[in-house]
């Protein structure tokens, strides 16, 4: 997702009421419409620069261990002693910093150096975006890369650095592609999650329950399909598996950093250890290949046109729609949805009532515009987006020797090293956020709303920033905030309330709704 695609037609302005009161209260009065810029209108965050500082110098905190033995027993505190939260939290209570040394896995045998300087406050962290002062050659997935046997053979747009020469021609690719399909988004997004509501009321009625990640997925994919390509999976040889082919394609990738609730000796040895082999999703592989090739004709003369292979760009489009923009539509579409169920009735009947005033203002249809009038709606998404962001890890290499601000000390860097930082306790900094910890759904409306949104960072960039050829940030940065925001409004143009379980699965969470209670008005 944080490598996704962009839709640059679209750019999503937010409207916001001059606020009564802090806007991390939750909105219970009509709004007044005021619209303010956060695109490339707004302001960019500047990651200022480093040198010199007012703040005290200190030593960077931490360290590795002994060779092999460190990285493993690091390995172990991260996926089973600790977890991943507690791992990064019980450091900086140790350290007394946001900064400081670690391990981070997979480690031995997969990663040769699992050493990094750990980046965990909102001032540290987006020197990540930087990409004067870090490289982002083969960090996409951290401290070790996969094979580039999963993706033909081919160095993917995620793992390029902004310098080398493919990198723009293929970020490029990827705005062309959003722009050739803007006017299909928002109807095949409806027609799509019209087909999970149906599926989920269906199994409701049947057992009681319905899990929304399987049936969510389906959608996920076809929505993609039909709106990027125009083309229906269902009517070719790919039929309705391709959720399920592109999921075992991304964990194979990602089997290094899971954990999937096997006997710990087994996972410890099969994905920390030893990296799972290409060959074992090649078939797989070959017919997501298949359909993309056929689907995309089009999208792959405008390669040729920009001086791209058909088959590199083929294998670029699999990752973008599938791992990028599916994968991140399998884990956040989830968690949004825990969050809303969560926050309970009274946010549901706030969310319904302005949704669908803004529907019927709009002549009973879905519009940009009409999404314009949510205020609490977008609120909504961006803070899903902030408090659990769905590419929680960042890295890169610094270019130079450099000094990097926490919030309380300075800290020097050398060229080449690792940072890396952990974006939910960047984007949960209780020194830039009130109630930090809290999802607060209004928390982004009205002016002070608007300041705070320079500091919600899930896209790889600030989000009063934009996507370039030049930079790193999220291509699909607007794209990604739309399919959300349509998920909300599809959500509550048809239902008052919802009820929720919510159990852990490898990719994120499972959501299992036992009510859905159908619109009264």
């Amino acid at each position: 997702m944080a490598s996704s695609l962009t839709l640059p037609s679209v750019q999503l302005q937010f409207s916001t009421p001059k606020p009564s009161r802090r806007s991390s209260r939750q909105s219970t009065r009509r709004l007044i419409v005021r619209p303010i810029s956060a695109s490339v209108s707004e302001r960019p965050l500047e990651v200022k620069s480093l040198e010199p500082t007012k703040l005290p110098i200190r030593k960077i905190p931490g360290d590795y261990g002994l060779p092999l033995i460190g990285p493993i027993k690091d390995r172990q505190d991260y996926f089973y002693n600790e977890g991943r939260d507690e791992y990064f939290k019980s450091r900086i209570q140790k350290y007394g910093s946001t900064v400081y040394r670690a391990n981070m896995p997979p480690g031995p045998f997969i990663a040769k150096d699992p050493r990094v300087v750990v980046l965990l406050d909102g001032k540290s962290f987006p020197v990540l975006f930087d990409v004067t002062k870090v490289e982002k050659k083969d960090l996409f997935t951290g401290t070790y890369m996969p094979s580039t046997e999963f993706t033909g053979g081919y160095r993917i747009l995620s793992y390029l650095d902004p310098s080398e020469p493919s990198h723009g021609k293929l970020k490029q690719l990827m705005f062309f592609l959003l722009k050739s399909g803007r006017d299909r988004v928002i109807p095949e997004f409806h027609a799509s999650y019209t087909e999970l509501f149906k599926t989920l009321e269906s199994e409701l009625a049947s057992n009681g329950t319905a899990v929304f990640s399987d049936a969510n997925e389906q959608a996920a994919f076809n929505f993609l399909a039909r709106s990027l390509y125009g083309s229906n999976p269902a009517d070719t040889a790919l039929g309705l598996d391709g959720p399920k082919l592109a999921s075992k394609w991304i964990v194979f990738q990602l089997a290094p950093q899971l954990v999937l609730g096997l006997p710990k000796p087994a996972e410890e040895l099969l994905l920390h250890t030893f990296r799972l082999p290409p060959a074992l999703v090649k078939k797989d592989y070959k017919r997501l290949y298949d359909f993309f090739y056929q689907s995309s004709s089009s999208v792959l003369d405008e390669a040729e046109r920009l001086g791209i292979s058909r088959e590199e760009a083929c294998h670029n489009l699999i990752f973008a729609t599938c791992f990028n923009s599916f994968g991140g539509m399998r884990l956040f579409f989830p968690n949004m949805l825990k969050w809303l169920g969560r926050a309970g009735v009274k946010l549901h009947t706030q969310l319904a009532e302005e949704i669908r005033t803004a529907i019927r203002s709009a002549g009973g249809k879905v519009t940009m515009a009409a999404m314009e009038q949510m205020q609490l709606m977008k609120s909504v998404v961006y803070e899903a987006l902030r408090i659990e962001p769905p590419v929680p890890l960042q890295y890169g290499r610094a270019k130079r020797d450099m000094v990097i601000e926490s919030h309380d000390a300075a800290f020097e860097v050398k060229e080449g090293e690792m940072l890396f930082g952990y974006q939910p306790f960047a984007t949960k900094d209780p020194k830039i956020f009130e109630r930090s910890e809290e999802f607060v759904p209004d928390r982004f409306v009205g002016e002070d709303g608007e300041r705070l949104l320079r500091h919600v960072l899930w896209s790889n960039g600030p989000e009063t920033d934009s996507p370039t050829v030049g930079n790193k940030q999220c291509a699909g940065k607007d794209f990604v905030v739309l399919m959300s925001r349509l998920l909300v409004v599809e959500l509550f143009r048809r239902y008052d309330s919802f009820d929720i379980e919510v159990d852990r699965s490898a990719l994120g969470v499972k959501v299992t709704l036992t009510s859905l209670k159908r619109a009264t008005s």
